[in-house]
């Protein structure tokens, strides 16, 4: 870890805990800042405000006082889920306090490079997939971000010879100033989170930001088979590395007769991939593009590739039982999440699917449905779905109470050779506090058939 100065007796406001805030005030109180931590959950209910309070840093808890802003604060760290319209984030900027996220610090004191990975969807993948080839070559890499372990808390574990690998979201992206990544890959942009941007032009404005303190020397990997993608990385100053499931490419990652390729070399064949589903090759072809660009030899590409089945709840294999392969893709969200997972298999399926009703319809899942021979339902938008599905023709379509109670039922559906599918084109938080405990139960309930 650099030992840096610039946060020296500067008095700084952490707003909002969870990992990221409990992580970055613990280090600003290192690096010799008079640390004042604020969040909304009372201090009798919150251990991670109790342990900080022990490390000798000022808590205040149970609300968001407006006035707190009124002590001289000189920065503000925010949780990047906090949005920018929140009355402490609005006073602090409308009196000049600087507001980052907790990456611009990992940033600041990380001895090692960084590989930034950032898109609507497939970024876990993506990051998965590049940790693991670099770890294959030997390269040393850690892994960070929304993934599970908080960036600056690796940023201070890591030495030069150690590359940090990334997953960054638009909310963490608002929040920096001078980050920048040495790799950066775009995977893809969606309509997504416009609840908190507000416009798509917003969402996308935050998601370039990774590329805006980049140079020369530095790569952007960016998706060329959407237009809006490869517009944003016109206007980044470092090198542009493509990548495309649909066009062959002189320079970048590609496909080619049956070949991913990158700068026309032949790395592996399609057919020996173990991972399931065409969006998958993006991720891969992205995640190549930054091992190869590392000195990452292509043996080392090639054995990741023969053995990573996915990461747990993004299209994720089970188990096989009775002949019926199960798949967790619990972190489908929304429906092009599901159009994605539906769209990896050739074979009938049985789709598990509902959530939280988020007020919009699922009719851009039809055309999907081609292969779905029956559906189970639940939670708020299981009517939703059902009305969907019978659109499509699907004749088998029972409704449940729980995700739980889904996966008996879909077995009762299926034949040997069939894919019972998980991919709820919903959020959980109608019956589950996340994707995760969702996806967990689904995995709990596919082994009780066995």
């Amino acid at each position: 870890m650099k030992q840096i100065e610039s946060y020296r007796h500067k008095k700084i406001l952490v707003l909002g805990l969870a990992k990221s805030g409990v992580t970055a005030a613990a280090l600003l109180h290192k690096l010799g800042a008079f640390v004042t931590v604020n969040d909304k959950k009372p201090l009798s209910e919150n251990p991670e405000a109790q342990g900080l309070l022990e490390q000798g840093i000022k808590v205040i808890c149970g609300e968001h006082p407006v006035e707190l802003l009124d002590e001289g604060f000189e920065l503000i760290v925010k949780n990047p889920g906090i949005p920018y319209t929140n009355p402490m984030i609005e006073g602090a900027l409308e009196k000049g306090i600087p507001v980052i996220t907790e990456v611009e610090l990992a940033y600041e004191i990380s001895e090692a490079p960084l590989i930034g990975i950032t898109g609507t969807n497939g970024k876990t993948t993506t990051t998965t997939l590049v940790y693991e080839m670099l770890n294959e070559g030997a390269k040393q890499p850690l892994i960070a971000g929304n993934i599970g372990t908080v960036a600056s808390g690796v940023a201070e574990i890591a030495g030069k010879d150690n590359t940090i690998v990334i997953e960054l979201s638009s909310f963490q992206l608002m929040g920096i100033d001078t980050f920048k990544p040495k790799i950066a890959i775009i995977t893809n942009i969606y309509d997504a989170h416009l609840d908190y941007h507000g416009t798509r032009e917003e969402y996308k404005r935050a998601k370039a930001n990774i590329t805006k303190n980049q140079t020369e020397e530095d790569y952007l990997i960016v998706n060329a088979d959407q237009e809006e993608t490869f517009e944003m990385a016109r206007h980044s100053k470092a090198k542009i590395i493509p990548f495309s499931t649909k066009k062959v490419l002189m320079e970048g990652a590609c496909i080619k007769d049956g070949w991913i390729c990158f700068n026309q070399e032949k790395v592996m064949e399609i057919e020996k991939i173990v991972l399931p589903g065409r969006h998958n090759l993006e991720n891969i072809l992205s995640a190549m593009a930054a091992a190869k660009l590392s000195g990452v030899e292509n043996h080392a590409i090639q054995q990741v590739l023969l053995t990573f089945t996915g990461v747990r709840h993004r299209l994720q294999y089970v188990a096989e039982v009775n002949g019926r392969k199960f798949y967790n893709d619990s972190k489908a969200t929304n429906t092009l999440a599901t159009i994605k997972a539906l769209s990896a298999f050739n074979g009938p399926i049985v789709l598990l699917a509902g959530g939280l009703d988020r007020g919009n319809e699922f009719d851009e899942l039809i055309p999907y449905f081609k292969n779905v021979k029956a559906m189970v339902t639940f939670g708020q938008t299981a009517p939703k779905l059902e009305r969907v599905g019978q659109v499509a023709g699907i004749k088998c379509i029972k409704r449940v109470d729980n995700v739980d109670m889904a996966v008996p039922a879909a077995f009762g559906f299926s034949e040997p050779g069939d894919v019972i599918l998980l991919s709820p084109a919903c959020a959980s938080w109608d019956q589950y506090k996340s994707f995760e405990i969702r996806g967990d139960i689904f995995i709990e309930a596919v082994h009780r058939l066995k």
